[in-house]
This record gives C-alpha cells, structure tokens and sequence, in this order.
C-alpha cells in the first residue's frame, strides 16, 4: 500500500520520467530479436521492427501530451507494418493498447469510447488479414485486450475523481470553518461590546448626574452632596460587580474547570423595581403603568426586555427636555410591549442615538431582533421621543387588568414585587 501510494505520488510529481520509462521498456524489447537474430515464434527479424520500435518509443513519449494522435499514429503504424511485413508488430500493438488506456484516462468520456471502439475494430482488421481468419482466438483476443486496458484507464479516472473530489470538499469544508469561525468571533465581540454597554453605561450616566448634583450642593447644601456621594459610590460598586461577573463568565469560557464563584443570575424584570429606583434618585421621574398579567417569561425576553428599559429610560434622562418619562409594560397574549416616552426639546432635532447612530440604540435593535422581536424609535407627533418594543411570548389569557404608579417609593416596592411574579 505504501509503496503504491509512493509511485502514486512519483507519476503525479515527474509524469515525464514516468513516460521516459515507459517507452524505453516497450522500445528496448522491441529491439532485443534483433540483438538474439530471431522473435521467440522462429521468425527472422528485419529493419521493419527496429523501425516500429522506434516509432513506439517516440509516441509513448508523447503519449500524455497529445493521447488522441498518438493512439491514431500507433493503430496506423500497426496498419502500415502489417501490409509492408506482411504480419503485425506486437510492439505497435502493445504501444496502442497503452493509447488506449492514456485515452480512456484523459479524454472525455463519449471522444473516448469513439476511439477505443475505432480501435479495437481496425486492430481485429489487422489481426484477421494477417491470420486470414476472423474466428480465430487472436483476432478475438483484441477485443479482450482493447477492453481491459480502457476499463483500467476509466477506473484510474475515476479513482482520480474521486480523490480531486474530496480534496476539492475538504477545502471548502476548511475554509467554511475558518469563515464559520471567524463570524462566531465577530458575533461573541459584538456580543460582549453590547453587554459591556450595557451593565456600564447605565450606572456611568447616573454616576455622572450625582456628580454634577453633588459639585452644585457642595458647599450651599452638604447634606445633599453627601447623598449623591452615596448614590455615586453605590452605582460605582454595582459597576463593578457587574463586570466582576461578566468577567468571571468570559474566564470560565476558556476554563470551564473554574468554579471558584457562581454566576450572577441573568437580570430580567423581577429586578425592575431596582432599576427605577436607582432612575429616581438620580432625579428621574418615571410614571410607570403594567396592562395585563404578568407571567413568567423566558430567560432571554426577560433579559432582553429589562436591558431595553434600562437603556431607553437612561437615554430619556440624558436627552430629554424634562426630568420626566413614561413607562408602559403590556403582557399581551403572544408578546410583550414596551413602550418609553419623554418629552423632547422645543424646536430642537432629534438626538444622535434618536435617530440611530448611538451604540445603546444600536444594540437594543440587535437585542431585540435576536429574540425575534421589534424595535420602533424616534419622535412623535407631540414633540415627544417613543421607543416601542415587541418582544415575542408564549401564549396566555388575554390580559384583564391595568395598575398605574408613580416613582414614589411604595409605587417602586409594588412594581418591584410584580416584576418579581414575571
């Protein structure tokens, strides 16, 4: 097996050698009656066959370059030789039967099969004008011997084929894994540039707010700066908590033997009373309505639909015109609708991440998208800026029953615990 597979790989790289070789064998014994003086059947050789090993050595040589005339230059040289010599030169036969299989190697199929027909016919025209009998076992040993060499040469095609073929797929196969690679790359960067977004932005906005609430009360009002330092440590704390655990997640995709801590369980709207309050002291005030029953939602609506009300209302606090936003969560019978408004500046053009260009409404579209929702941005008739989301659920009861709050504490503490039922 090795030793095939080595000549396999000696044709492939040095086909001329091979050719050389070849040609030299049929040629040399061709030419070794004339060194005995005799063919082994008793006859006299003559120059006749040193001429038809000749021929036969220089069209073997040429046999892969041109197989189609040097299979027709071997079958009329055997012609040609038999009417001079008045029998046939088994080394032109043997140099065509060769033809015959570079032919069915080579060429197409139908050309093929029309020339080793033409030349098993002329070589059993030869044989029997020159036995003067078309019954007899050398005429139909042409057949025979012209049948098995093209079987051959179409059995190597094939085999070729074959292995060209599943080269060919196992390069493709190759290249679309490194491209299926190279996209799951992109995707999971994506991915962790939204969360990083996410879990940071929200909190650095409201850090940023207390900030300037603290500097303004600093030396007028000390008590109140004190309170915004509190709120600006806590939402420092909370930042880093967060990365602390989407950092530990990361780590763990690369060594899944690390347990030292558990994960964070993923955020949904049981932690949305939270979330509101953190806007409120930050000096949002968010009119928060529920319609429908809440339910339990799957893990990834949950996630999407908390990450959507915490970028929209952090945008509405940065951009709008006034301190003041509204918040409604429908629980429909197939999806969740959430809608966030606030009014807009007088006058004024939207802002960037209004019309689509900011990285927080970029990625709340991706987010919602991936879960089989939509996403609807941008100002309204009424000078206010609406953000609309549908996110897709399981099917439940129509929904009976609408609750109104406030931003107030007890209105925080209620929506919190209704969150906490979904």
């Amino acid at each position: 097996m090795i030793e095939r597979a080595s000549l396999r790989r000696m044709s492939s790289a040095h086909p001329r050698l091979l050719d050389a070789a070849l040609a030299t064998l049929v040629g040399g014994a061709g030419t070794l009656p004339l060194l005995f003086g005799r063919w082994p059947d008793g006859k006299q050789p003559t120059g006749a066959d040193a001429v038809a090993a000749a021929v036969a050595f220089l069209l073997l040589l040429a046999r892969r370059r041109a197989p189609l005339p040097v299979l027709a230059l071997t079958v009329l040289g055997e012609v040609a030789f038999t009417v001079l010599a008045s029998y046939p030169s088994w080394v032109l036969k043997i140099a065509a039967l060769i033809a015959v299989y570079t032919v069915a190697r080579t060429v197409r199929r139908r050309i093929a099969l029309i020339a080793v027909s033409g030349t098993a016919l002329i070589l059993f025209a030869v044989i029997s004008h020159a036995t003067d009998s078309a019954a007899g076992p050398e005429a139909g040993a042409v057949f025979a011997w012209t049948g098995m060499f093209a079987a051959v040469g179409g059995t190597v095609r094939t085999w070729y084929d074959y292995v060209a073929a599943m080269e060919e797929r196992a390069l493709r196969a190759e290249a679309s894994k490194e491209e299926e690679a190279r996209r799951r790359v992109a995707e999971e960067r994506l991915r962790i540039a939204r969360e990083l977004h996410d879990v940071i932005a929200h909190h650095i906005a409201l850090i940023t707010i207390q900030a300037g609430v603290a500097g303004h009360f600093l030396r007028d009002r000390p008590d109140q700066a004190s309170v915004a330092l509190g709120y600006i440590r806590e939402g420092g704390r909370t930042v880093l908590d967060e990365l602390g655990s989407l950092l530990h997640v990361l780590r763990q995709a690369y060594d899944e033997r690390d347990e030292t801590q558990p994960t964070e369980p993923v955020p949904g709207l049981s932690r949305l009373g939270v979330l509101l309050e953190s806007l409120t002291a930050a000096g949002l005030s968010v009119r928060h309505r529920q319609a429908g029953v809440p339910r339990p939602l799957p893990t990834a609506i949950g996630l999407t639909a908390y990450r959507v009300i915490q970028e929209g209302l952090t945008n509405a606090h940065k951009h709008g015109a006034t301190v003041e936003a509204d918040l409604l969560i429908d629980y429909g019978t197939d999806e969740l609708r959430i809608q966030i408004t606030n009014p807009l500046h007088s006058g004024a053009s939207p802002v960037p991440a209004a019309l689509g260009t900011g990285h927080g409404l970029t990625g709340m579209r991706e987010r919602t998208h991936a879960v089989g929702g939509s996403l609807h941005a941008g100002p309204d008739a009424d000078d206010r800026f609406r953000l609309a989301v549908r996110l897709p659920l399981p099917e439940a009861g129509p929904p009976t029953d609408t609750r109104t709050s406030d931003s107030s504490g007890t209105a925080l503490r209620a929506a919190d615990a209704k969150g906490r039922q979904g």
